[in-house]
């Protein structure tokens, strides 16, 4: 029986790399029902909040959605459709795979990392107001259940993988009570896990150590803010956000993304890379089971890499559907 999966096409290129995804899992013969729905630029244009509430419910009522890039308009008043989708669906967890793929040239060997980051409080919480005419105050917002339920996860994620270390990522030295509380609430639940080693980095010594002892760091957990900025760091040294998949946990509930921009001055070109949004499906297969179909499609995209085939934004000249057929064909053998 197919899979039922909430499909959400996005804004600008999300439609072009929408498409190449279910070119390439027609070909692995995945079977998915896609439930189309609405979100970000066009439903602000046509006079719809930016995530329906309709949007909301289906996916709560699906438990699974895969998203494309969606745009954020600028000067309308709209919050972005990301922070909502992850706090209406209390998505808590941001998880970012970061490893080094075959055929995307990178100075970090063995590069295999992942982030979770905290996804519904912090600085996200979008508390700010105007104290004065000329002091805006931002209300940056950690909960002790907040953090211990993403410092769980990092340890539980660990622990079912295989992973050998958990570092926890913080600026307890400044922040002393919001990232203070954090730290203490990784060191109770560290304890918990005698068999995983654990210990915590100031944000900027890891970003620091992230580009000169990478292959020292398994697994890294973090508030929100940190999580935004370390993990587009991490996909940097993968290749780009081109290639960097994300995924949205929460309780009874996941949303799969690409998490790079809409890139409309691309719209219709032909000419973005899939492989972000496709290794988000890949982990999505792997949410839904299907462990034999996520090995497949990731096997293809790497001897499609291997083989020099590849978009604009790693030195090739595959378009956005050429690639995906190569790496269709590659399924079909």
């Amino acid at each position: 029986m197919a899979h039922q999966v909430c499909l959400i096409r996005g804004d600008g290129v999300g439609p072009e790399l929408v498409a190449a995804v279910e070119t390439v899992f027609e070909a692995a013969k995945v079977s998915v029902d896609w439930i189309e729905v609405e979100a970000g630029l066009k439903c602000v244009e046509a006079g719809k909040p930016i995530v329906p509430d309709e949007t909301i419910a289906k996916i709560k009522e699906v438990g699974v959605g895969l998203k494309a890039p969606m745009t954020t308009p600028i000067g309308k008043g709209s919050v972005s459709p990301n922070v909502t989708l992850r706090k209406k669906l209390d998505l808590y967890a941001c998880v970012r795979p970061v490893k080094q793929l075959p055929g995307v040239p990178t100075p970090f060997d063995g590069l295999d990392i992942v982030i979770f980051r905290e996804n519904t409080e912090d600085l996200y919480a979008q508390i700010e107001y105007m104290a004065t005419e000329h002091v805006a105050h931002s209300v940056k917002i950690i909960s002790d259940f907040g953090s211990e339920r993403i410092c769980r996860a990092a340890f539980e994620y660990a622990r079912k993988n295989g992973r050998k270390r958990v570092v926890g990522v913080h600026k307890a030295n400044i922040m002393k009570i919001a990232d203070g509380l954090f730290l203490n609430v990784f060191k109770k639940v560290a304890a918990e896990y005698p068999d995983i080693e654990s210990w915590d980095n100031i944000v900027d010594n890891q970003c620091m150590q992230l580009v000169t002892k990478w292959k020292l760091y398994d697994v890294l957990v973090m508030p929100n803010l940190y999580g935004d900025i370390v993990s587009d760091l991490a996909a940097g040294m993968m290749g780009g956000l081109g290639v960097a998949p994300g995924a949205n946990y929460g309780v009874g509930c996941a949303l799969f993304e690409a998490v790079h921009g809409s890139a409309p001055k691309y719209t219709g070109m032909n000419k973005v890379n899939p492989t972000a949004l496709l290794l988000s499906a890949t982990l999505m297969l792997e949410h839904l089971g299907e462990l034999d179909a996520r090995r497949d499609v990731e096997g293809a995209l790497e001897e499609t890499l291997k083989k020099g085939i590849k978009t604009y934004d790693l030195g090739g000249d595959a378009t956005t559907s050429g690639f995906a057929d190569a790496i269709a064909s590659e399924l079909r053998g």
